[in-house]
């Protein structure tokens, strides 16, 4: 896969790499592939994040489908999370999520789900690749009567928050926590929820222009929060990103608790609860080592999978695990949602405070972080397929690790959504990781141009 769709579907600059004509060939296809076995008039629902191209993207996507014979029903900005719970609870065929995530506001994109709120596997991304990019098969153009309508929901927002009030515990009542909304969809929902279950809400980056999505805020950038926290003397910070998907934490001295945390005290949490399915987590090879020694520690399994939350989840479905995510924030919790929710996952960690009666900081510290370095590296998309051939850069990988033994490790990857490369390593000795990070970066940067 990845001549459209990489890891979180498909994604690049609005109006340039990712066009309206791109945008309506993506529906058609979609709408080709996902309904071509039904008996009756397709229905698709769309929602989208605050970015300025959202509306634009969702006409041509609309127009898309419409053209097919599918009918559309527009959600209007919603978290990512709230079209994987809708497309299911209001019995449509397929959703379309418009979102670039934690992306800058110039990018967009497209995420597809299908009518059990999961997204498209990859071997129904490569069909619509191929009906676009290679015409495989023509989508089928319908007149007259035949043609798709446009409706727009008034209810979306309201009947999602209300399905993750449903996952709480009881009322929050007594927790003063800060949210920051990254300007993103999560503008639209989370005051309302945690209001509503009770909590002394502190809220910053709610007023969305179009343009300052993720803009020095958000999960992208924790900092603002870890001050705002601090400054309001809250219990606990919630930071999503753009389309509210995914959440970082900030505990109640200021510092950041990220996804394998979040993971770890949850898994604990279920285990001692009877309620962690098949005694295990499943997390990605990115998750740090601290983890995996938590784990052991806790007499938890673990599994691991390749980076993408889609193959956390695919690995979840497929053995039944309750609990699994990413170190960015993305964490799923099977038993109530299809995909990652940065807000149902916010609820989960206020239900094990409240059960619990402990700080957020007690809880985050019983997982030891081993040091990390993690550089971004910007390289050409021709570069990014010679990662694994070019044998200067793989020479310098094996170097590094051999340098590190058993105390440490090196990954390198190339991003899913970015032209980027990543160097990671962990280690006991952080001026030693740094150090030999820096030197991998340095080749891959003079080779993958």
């Amino acid at each position: 896969m990845g001549r459209l769709f990489g890891t979180d579907g498909a994604r690049g600059i609005a109006n340039t790499e990712l066009s309206c004509e791109l945008a309506m060939k993506i529906g058609r296809a979609a709408a080709m592939v996902l309904t071509e076995n039904l008996s009756h008039k397709p229905k698709v629902l769309i929602g989208m994040d605050t970015r300025a191209s959202s509306h634009m993207l969702c006409s041509a996507i609309s127009a898309g489908l419409c053209s097919v014979g599918a009918d559309v029903l527009i959600l209007d900005v919603v978290p990512t999370p709230a079209v994987a719970f809708l497309v299911k609870e209001y019995g449509y065929d397929a959703g379309v999520m418009i979102s670039a995530s934690h992306n800058p506001c110039e990018y967009n994109g497209i995420k597809i789900f299908q009518y059990n709120g999961y997204k498209l596997p990859d071997e129904l991304e490569n069909e619509i690749e191929e009906i676009i990019l290679d015409e495989a098969k023509v989508p089928p153009v319908v007149v007259g009567g035949e043609v798709g309508r446009v409706h727009f929901s008034e209810s979306a927002v309201d009947d999602y928050i209300f399905h993750l009030a449903m996952t709480s515990d009881g009322n929050f009542k007594g927790m003063k926590i800060a949210l920051d909304c990254a300007n993103g969809s999560a503008s639209v929902s989370a005051r309302a929820l945690f209001t509503r279950l009770g909590a002394d809400c502190y809220i910053i980056n709610e007023t969305p222009n179009g343009v300052n999505i993720n803009d020095k805020c958000g999960s992208t950038h924790i900092d603002q929060l870890q001050k705002f926290v601090l400054e309001k003397n809250c219990d606990i910070g919630f930071a999503f990103d753009g389309d509210a998907d995914r959440v970082l934490i900030v505990d109640e001295k200021g510092e950041l608790v990220d996804g394998d945390k979040i993971i770890a005290i949850c898994a604990k949490y279920l285990k001692q609860n009877g309620q962690l399915n098949n005694n295990t987590a499943v997390v990605t090879v990115m998750s740090n080592m601290g983890f995996f020694k938590f784990c052991e520690d806790n007499g938890i399994n673990c599994v691991k999978t390749k980076v993408g939350d889609r193959y956390v989840l695919e690995e979840m479905v497929a053995n039944g695990y309750s609990i699994g995510g990413e170190q960015s924030g993305h964490i799923i919790f099977l038993d109530h949602a299809t995909t990652g929710d940065g807000q149902m996952s916010a609820i989960q960690v206020l239900n094990v405070l409240k059960r619990t009666g402990r700080k957020i900081s007690e809880l985050a510290d019983e997982m030891k972080v081993y040091p990390q370095v993690l550089i971004n590296v910007r390289v050409s998309n021709f570069g990014k397929t010679r990662l694994e051939k070019d044998e200067e850069v793989q020479l310098a990988i094996k170097e590094a690790s051999d340098e590190l033994g058993g105390d440490g490790r090196v990954l390198v990857r190339v991003s899913g959504t970015e032209p980027l490369v990543r160097v990671m390593l962990e280690g006991k000795d952080y001026d030693k990781i740094k150090y030999l990070g820096e030197c991998i970066a340095k080749v891959v940067e003079e080779r993958l141009v």
